[in-house]
């Protein structure tokens, strides 16, 4: 991939809304990182969206495993020598079935590590290179769901997952100002994915919500919670 070009790292993008970001970052100019647990699937991805090789290209990445994410970021370090936006996108067990006073705490504990830590573990192992960044941007991929000012029951692995994700975007905010690193939390909303259950509204209209928080100006806003732009209640 061109030298030049900033480098995305976006989690989670061999599918959905992951995909769709990673589309749209290309077409912005940046050099994307298309992370995903299966290589064949994360391959068959890269090559959907850039058949010629040169803005997208696929990396093994299972947030739920700390080497996974280690080997990721070294190979980034390693081929591209830069990380100027991460996108943590990637999250499981949207669990409609559930309700906390019965909820199988296994299932929420599988939610957290990818939800939550996986996108903290993510964020620390691309720290380094991110610093290095003439505009670093974090975008963590949210949801309404996790807005406790917003929630009456239901779905509690993915609803408890997210809301932690919106707290740490504020502490990671609040810590990484010193150094530029804007972090912001973006709900895409119901979108027509395969965690949407095909239903809401075009996926790239999602996606541009998050990539909206990626093409921030440097002094654009930072420890928010959005969709399309607007903020959204904690």
């Amino acid at each position: 991939m061109p030298a030049d070009r900033p480098v995305a790292v976006v989690t989670g993008a061999n599918r959905g809304i992951g995909r769709e970001v990673a589309r749209q970052l290309a077409g912005h100019r940046f050099a994307v990182v298309l992370g995903s647990r299966d290589p064949g699937r994360g391959e068959q991805a890269a090559r959907h969206l850039d058949p010629a090789g040169q803005a997208v290209a696929a990396c093994v990445l299972d947030v739920a495993s700390a080497s996974s994410i280690e080997a990721m970021a070294d190979w980034v370090g390693e081929r591209l020598g830069r990380a100027d936006v991460l996108v943590n996108n990637a999250a499981i067990h949207y669990d409609t079935g559930q309700r906390a006073e019965s909820a199988d705490l296994d299932v929420v504990q599988e939610a957290l590590q990818t939800n939550l830590l996986g996108a903290w573990r993510t964020t620390q192992a691309l720290l380094p290179l991110l610093r290095r960044s003439p505009h670093p941007r974090i975008v963590n991929v949210s949801s309404e769901g996790g807005s406790i000012a917003e929630m009456t029951g239901g779905t509690p692995a993915y609803s408890v997952s997210k809301a932690a994700l919106n707290a740490l975007t504020r502490l990671l905010a609040g810590e990484l100002r010193r150094d530029r690193i804007l972090v912001n939390a973006v709900c895409p909303g119901w979108t027509a994915t395969d965690m949407g259950e095909g239903g809401g509204r075009p996926v790239a209209e999602g996606a541009a919500s998050v990539v909206w928080a990626a093409l921030l100006p440097d002094e654009g806003p930072t420890g928010g919670f959005y969709r399309d732009g607007r903020p959204l209640p904690w």
